[in-house]
């Protein structure tokens, strides 16, 4: 990981910035990330927006983010892949580049009124498919714009713009949509893409170590067997499976808790979700602003029980206390415990493994996230059964419960911070890179 310095007067301000914008070249790269992500967020209101003006129906909304999800993960080992192989930073190029097109297309359909449903959702694939490489080369290229020990910062600083423009940009899309038209809101979308291309065109980058040539599945099975070899990198990434497979499935069930649990209305929802973006917001704005925050093995077991407990606690008050106060406080604690966790997770992940799988891993990882839509469709056959206030239950006891039972089982996981602290340690030196988590010989 290439070793930067904090250079002019953002350098001499440490109180000023959190410590990964301390770096021009990260600093540059979170900039075009947070027009990205903004042009990514007012696209999917946008496409959910239209698709129900269209429809007049609530089922396709579905179809739109199954026809995102599935290419995302089925495409997001390749993209690992194609990440470790190629130039990181030409690959999110092409990525940034070919999305925006896609955009612009859907842009001018509409401009046009000419868009269909099926339109949307060919874009919305199209768009996946190149998301599931766009996603593994970020990860995998950001480390090497800073320094090892700011890692923690620049993960939370990265999520802080998935927060906070998932709070923010969803009125703003609505806004220009109704000021002005939908196509307005697609064509600004596309345009964040085009800055991050342009930004990544222009960004330097340190020389960095790319993978031997071979075939694609060889190194699939390479990457999983590194994984799989390995119990902390095991861990983390099947914490994160968990959490967007079960944990993360009340989000689709919260129209049916607001509407017919809580009864308050869609105005009370957005309430909730509202409350829940803010805790997460609010958390990775601290945690952006430290290098180093506490043990991160305890971080994630307890950020991922304490989740865990009150997702199921949501669920369970609604249904039998009813009280839309004690909803919204239970949702800032979901925010701010599952920020920690996640957070903690990425961060760990990008400490620890080496540069010539941060591809593969941070791809697979990325690929745990596109579950969601999934996770989501059981937790709503299983809410058909048993009510969703238990279906809700039952989704944060299982997280919490996973959290718990490998770490009572695995003293590597407990003493997670222990194996950074020999990576701070060897990095510092200059001796080696930080070494990945030891497999069950090792202990």
């Amino acid at each position: 990981m290439a070793h930067f310095q904090a250079k002019g007067v953002w350098g001499r301000l440490p109180l000023s910035l959190p410590p990964a914008l301390h770096y021009p070249a990260y600093r540059a790269f979170w900039l075009g990330l947070l027009a990205s992500v903004s042009g990514f967020q007012m696209l999917r209101f946008g496409q959910f927006w239209l698709v129900y003006k269209l429809t007049g129906s609530p089922l396709p909304l579905g179809y739109v983010g199954l026809a995102n999800g599935v290419p995302a993960i089925c495409l997001n080992l390749f993209g690992g892949v194609f990440a470790d192989r190629w130039d990181q930073r030409r690959l999110v190029i092409v990525t940034q580049s070919l999305t925006a097109i896609f955009i612009f297309a859907l842009a001018t359909l509409t401009l046009l009124n000419v868009v269909q449903v099926w339109h949307i959702l060919v874009i919305a694939f199209c768009a996946g498919a190149v998301e599931s490489f766009d996603q593994p080369a970020r990860q995998s290229l950001y480390p090497h714009l800073i320094d090892r020990k700011v890692i923690g910062s620049a993960v939370a600083l990265n999520s802080c713009i998935w927060q906070g423009t998932r709070i923010v940009m969803p009125a703003v899309a609505g806004c220009i949509i109704a000021w002005s038209s939908t196509a307005m809101a697609f064509y600004l979308a596309g345009l964040g893409f085009v800055i991050m291309a342009i930004v990544m065109y222009r960004l330097r980058v340190p020389p960095i170590t790319r993978q031997a040539q071979g075939s694609a599945a060889h190194h699939i099975r390479e990457g999983l067997t590194f994984i799989r070899q390995n119990p902390i990198f095991s861990f983390l990434i099947a914490m994160t499976f968990f959490n967007s497979f079960f944990g993360l499935a009340y989000i689709t069930l919260m129209p049916v808790l607001a509407v017919a649990i809580l009864h308050v209305g869609a105005k009370g929802q957005g309430l909730l979700m509202g409350m829940g973006g803010a805790g997460a917001l609010l958390t990775t704005l601290w945690l952006s602003s430290r290098s180093h925050v506490g043990s991160k093995g305890w971080l994630i077991i307890g950020g991922g029980v304490m989740s865990g407990l009150a997702i199921a606690a949501l669920g369970l008050t609604s249904a039998f206390v009813g009280s839309f106060e004690l909803a919204l406080a239970l949702m800032g604690v979901i925010g701010i415990c599952n920020t920690t966790y996640a957070i903690s997770i990425q961060s760990s992940l990008q400490m620890l493994v080496p540069d010539h799988m941060r591809g593969r891993v941070m791809g697979f990882y990325g690929m745990t996230y596109n579950i969601m839509p999934v996770g989501g469709m059981l937790a709503s056959a299983l809410a058909g059964l048993i009510t969703a206030p238990f279906a809700i239950a039952v989704g944060g006891v299982t997280v919490a419960a996973f959290a718990l039972g490998p770490a009572m089982m695995n003293r590597d996981i407990r003493n997670l911070g222990a194996f950074l602290r020999q990576g701070d340690t060897a990095a510092a030196s200059g001796t080696h890179r930080p070494r990945p988590a030891p497999s069950p010989a090792d202990s």
